[in-house]
This record gives structure tokens, sequence and C-alpha cells, in this order.
């Protein structure tokens, strides 16, 4: 076997590095949020796949992945038990176990297609960098829509590569943080420590990471927000009397009255009935948008027909829900279950607690807040890009994120998700308003910087100048191509040198050995 192809770690070594590494990308997330242990995490996660074969490699990369979602992806357990964590987190790291084979045979085909310094310390990193950017992007999307939880760039929310997000969005973060150290990895493995000239496109790369400044967006005014925290009974197994949320979100508004605000924001799931059809709720809507003399943004399940949506609606007084925006991303096995009729069989008691199937919006994640253009995303919205980059695209100047973390108190899901908000308002270049109805809840400006807050579990209200802001960042507008290119681009590359690889073995195998002369 070619030096290069040679595993650097026994196997053993190998699922210890992949553990550890696994292990280690948990701190740099919430609430730790070490972002530099990025780095290592992702160097101890490369360093057991170089050399290995195809099963070897599957074990290697689901030790990495079981290692970081069965830590990370903990608080699913919160409420329903081990069997939705321990089924996420699986599924989770299975598929970071399949895509651990395509960065395997990087590693295998491109030093032999392309042998060669700059092929090993450029190209080959490049590869290995896009095909880790696929992976997340696969966990992401699928099944069922994917869940896009545990991306490596929004590790960076709190350090100096974070204004590189407006660039390159959170696809493009990830591709630069594992091509850093995909090139480290190769820099020390081919021991080219005395020769600083092959160090200079890592320290480019370092440069670009750590150096390049947050896009500039353009300053267009201020909107005057009020944003009730009720902290009301809202998770599922909350012990409550009917309207008991709204009740709360309705004592925690009364310290508005007589403050002068444009618009008051409620979080997901702070209204307990159907204010479109149900008439109380309405009126009281209709009463607390006349004494605050101001539009309202709530939020709450409604129904049309035989459907139902988990909807954000821009409320009127006299006029009801003027503009509504319906989740498009609804969480399989929490707001619908998906193939309800063979997961059925598995759980019955879990699967009979989720009643209502709420069916994915179509509508623009956009308001038109008297000529101001509000961004939405509701809950988990937040982490789908697309959600966020149509908003953008469609003239948002600011977002408000409307969520419940109810069912997740006491864990770090509620600031994993902030971590999410405060990553996009760096992507997109405008202010957040992020509110929950139990916390944590922050008014963020383009920076990332929180310039208010409610801590978690307190019921309480905000009332904040946001910044609003105009012009599209970079990554708005090539984000998607940065995914697509980065995602079927390696996927194409790596194909072609399995491909050329291939060729190569077949016509070794057809040339004749040559005849020896003999004596």
């Amino acid at each position: 076997m070619p030096a290069a192809s040679r595993p650097l770690l026994p196997l053993w070594a190998a699922v210890a590095s992949s553990v550890a590494g696994g292990l280690l990308l948990t701190t740099a997330f919430p609430a730790l949020g070490w972002w530099p242990m990025a780095f290592p995490s992702v160097v101890l996660a490369l360093v057991g796949l170089v050399g290995r074969r195809m099963w070897s490699s599957v074990l290697v990369g689901f030790a990495f992945g079981a290692a970081f979602f069965f830590v990370n992806l903990f608080f699913t357990a919160r409420y329903l038990g081990p069997v939705p964590w321990i089924a996420l987190s699986m599924l989770e790291a299975l598929l970071t176990a399949a895509f651990a084979v395509p960065i395997t045979l990087a590693y295998r085909w491109l030093p032999r297609v392309m042998p060669g310094a700059a092929s090993r310390l450029l190209l080959l990193p490049a590869l290995v960098g896009a095909l880790w950017t696929l992976r997340e992007q696969i966990v992401g999307s699928w099944p069922y829509g994917g869940f896009p939880w545990g991306r490596i760039g929004v590790t960076q929310v709190s350090g100096p590569a974070a204004g590189l997000a407006s660039w390159v969005g959170m696809s493009g973060l990830t591709f630069l943080v594992v091509l850093l150290c995909a090139m480290a990895v190769e820099y020390v493995r081919h021991g080219r420590f005395r020769r600083w000239l092959a160090a200079v496109p890592a320290l480019i790369v370092v440069a670009v990471l750590f150096l390049v400044p947050a896009f500039p967006t353009t300053a267009a005014g201020v909107l005057r927000v009020g944003a009730v925290q009720g902290n009301g009974p809202a998770g599922y197994f909350d012990e409550r009397e009917p309207n008991a949320v709204l009740g709360a979100q309705l004592s925690a508004s009364e310290p508005l009255q007589g403050e002068k605000i444009d618009v008051l924001l409620w979080p997901e799931g702070g209204i307990d009935s159907d204010p479109t059809s149900n008439r109380s709720t309405a009126f009281v809507l209709d009463r607390l948008g006349e004494s605050l003399d101001a539009p309202l943004i709530i939020a709450a399940a409604t129904g049309r027909g035989d459907l139902f949506y988990n909807s954000s609606m821009l409320w009127r007084a006299g006029e009801g829900a003027v503009q509504t925006y319906d989740k498009r991303h609804p969480v399989p096995f929490g707001e619908y279950v998906p193939d309800r009729s063979f997961w059925e069989k598995l759980s019955p008691d879990l699967i009979g607690l989720i009643g209502r199937e709420y069916t994915p919006g179509t509508a623009s994640p956009l308001f038109d807040l008297n000529g101001v253009g509000v961004g939405l995303a509701i809950c988990f919205d937040v982490i789908y890009d697309d959600v966020i980059w149509d908003g953008a695209a469609e003239g948002a100047e600011v977002y408000m994120f409307q969520t419940n973390n109810a069912d997740f108190r006491g864990t770090d899901e509620n600031l994993q998700q902030l971590a999410f908000a405060r990553m996009r308002a760096i992507e997109t270049g405008r202010s957040v308003v992020n509110l929950s109805t139990v916390g944590t809840s922050q008014v963020i400006t383009a920076d990332g910087a929180a310039i208010d807050g409610l801590t978690e579990d307190v019921a309480g209200h905000m009332i904040t100048d946001v910044p609003l802001r105009t012009g599209l960042t970079p990554a708005v507008v090539a984000g998607p191509w940065i995914k697509i290119s980065l995602g079927w681009g390696s996927l194409a590359a790596l194909a072609l040198l399995g491909l050329t690889q291939a060729v190569r073995r077949r016509r070794n195998a057809k040339t004749p050995a040559p005849v020896g002369t003999g004596v």
C-alpha cells in the first residue's frame, strides 16, 4: 500500500480519536460556546479517516457522529424520554457514518490521480472540506426535511470568523473551517515544517477566516418594538387552564400601556386558541391593539378547512389578521407525523401524543409593516437557510423570530437556537428580535451583539429601538450557489477521481509486463 494511502492511526485509535473529536465539538456549542474547539475536533475526526477502507471508515464516522449528536441533542429527551433522543441521534450518527466514506475515498483517490505537494496541500483539503459541507447539507435536508442542527459554521458566532458568514453563509463558513483543519493535517502529515512556502495557502485561509470584516449593509432608521415574554405554561405537558398562556402574555404586556411603540411582538405559542375563528380571542387582541395604538405580530395554531398551520399573523385592531405567514418547516414527530401508520406501530404512545398535523406553509416569510419589511421565522424555521434568505431577498429590513422553548426548559436548546439567530443577523446584515415564550429572548444587531434581552424562565417585556438595514449581503445573493457548488461540485469531483482511478487500473491491467532479458 502506498505510504500516502496508509492509515495514520490503527482502527482502535481512529475510533478513540473520533469519539474525542465528537465530544470536543459539543463544547463549541452553547452553553459553553468555546468556538476554538471546533478546529481540533475536526482535526481529530479527519485523522481517523485517512487511509481507511470503507467499513472501517463507516465505523470511525459513526463514532464521531454518535459522540457528538448523543450529547448535543440530549435536550430532545427532556420531556418525551429517551426514545426520540436515541432515534434522532442515531439517525444523525448513521448519516455521519455514511458520509465518512466519500471523505475516505478523497484521501485515497486524489493523491493517486494527482500526485504532488500542491494537490495534497491544497486540492485534497478543499475536496475534504466540500464533502464535509455536503454531509451537513444532507443531514439538514433528509429525511423528512432534515434537521440542520449542529453545523460547524454556527460554532463561530462568537469568534472572529463570524463576520465571514455575511460573505459565504453558514455552509461557506463550515467549508473554510474544515478546509483549514484539513490543510493542517496534510501539512503535518507530509512534514512540511521547513518549507514555509508550503504554508502560504493555509495562512491565506487563516487571514480570510479571521481578518475579513462583515459585509456592510446600509442603515435605514429604527423600528420601536415592544416584545413580550409571558413565561406562561406553553409546554406540551404543562398543566394549564384554557387561555392560560394568553393570560400570561396579556399580563406581561400591561407595562407597555402608555408607551409609544410601532409594533407589539408575541412569541410562538403565545395564544392558546385560533384568533381567526375564536371571537373571544379576536376581541381580546383587538382591545390590546387599540390600547397600544399599534399593530401586533402574534402566533397561533390556525385552521383552514381540514388543514392546520403554525401561523404568524400581523394583526390590526378591527381588521384581524391582515397578513399571515405559515411555518415552512413543521418539525417531524413534533408538529406532524410523517408516515404515521408505520411509526404508530413502533411507538403508539409517543405518536399518539401528536394529535394535530401541521401543514407546511408556502407564503413569503415577510410582512409589510407600514412600509417596513419584517422578515419572519417560526422556531426551528431559523435553522433553514431558505426561509432566511427568502425574507432578505424579498425586502426584510429587520427579522422577528418567534419561538416556544417551553418543552426544553432547563436545557441548552434555547441557547443553541439563539446562536442560530445571532448568526442569521450577521449573515443577512439585519437586526433580529428573537422572542421566546419562556426565554432566552434577545434583540440582536447586525454584528451579532445583543442590545436588549430577557433571561430564561421570567415574565417580562422589552421596548427597543431596533435598527433597520437595507442592502443584500453576498451570503444572501450567492448562498444557494455556494451550497450547490460545494455539494454537487464535491460529488462530481469525487466521481471524476474515481472514474480516472478506474480507467488507470484498467489500462495497467491490459499493459503486458516487460520481458526480462535473462543471462
